[in-house]
C-alpha cells in the first residue's frame, strides 16, 4: 500500500506541477501579447509624434513667410501713404 499510495502521491504532484507549468506558460504569453501590443502603441505613438513635428515644422515655416508678407504690406502701404500726402500737400 505504502507503494501505491506513494505513486499516487508522486502523480498528484506531478499533476500540481504540470498545472502549475500551464498556468506559468499562459501568463507568459499573456504577458508577450501585451508587451506587443505596447511596442506596437509605441511605434504608432512615434509614427505620430514625427507627423506632428513636420506639421509643426511646415506651420512655423508658413507663419514666418506670412510675417514677412506682413511686413512688406505694411511697408508699401506707408510708401503709398506718404506719396498720397506729398500729392496732397502739393
Amino acid at each position: 500500500m505504502t507503494g501505491e499510495a506513494t505513486l499516487k502521491e508522486v502523480i498528484g504532484r506531478l499533476g500540481k506541477a504540470i498545472e502549475a507549468l500551464e498556468n506559468a506558460v499562459t501568463a507568459r504569453l499573456e504577458q508577450d501579447q501585451d508587451y506587443s501590443e505596447a511596442e506596437a502603441e509605441v511605434q504608432r505613438m512615434n509614427a505620430d509624434r514625427a507627423r506632428l513635428a513636420q506639421e509643426l515644422d511646415n506651420s512655423e515655416a508658413r507663419a514666418e513667410r506670412l510675417e514677412e508678407a506682413n511686413k512688406e504690406v505694411s511697408r508699401r502701404l506707408v510708401t503709398a501713404m506718404e506719396t498720397i500726402r506729398a500729392v496732397l500737400d502739393r
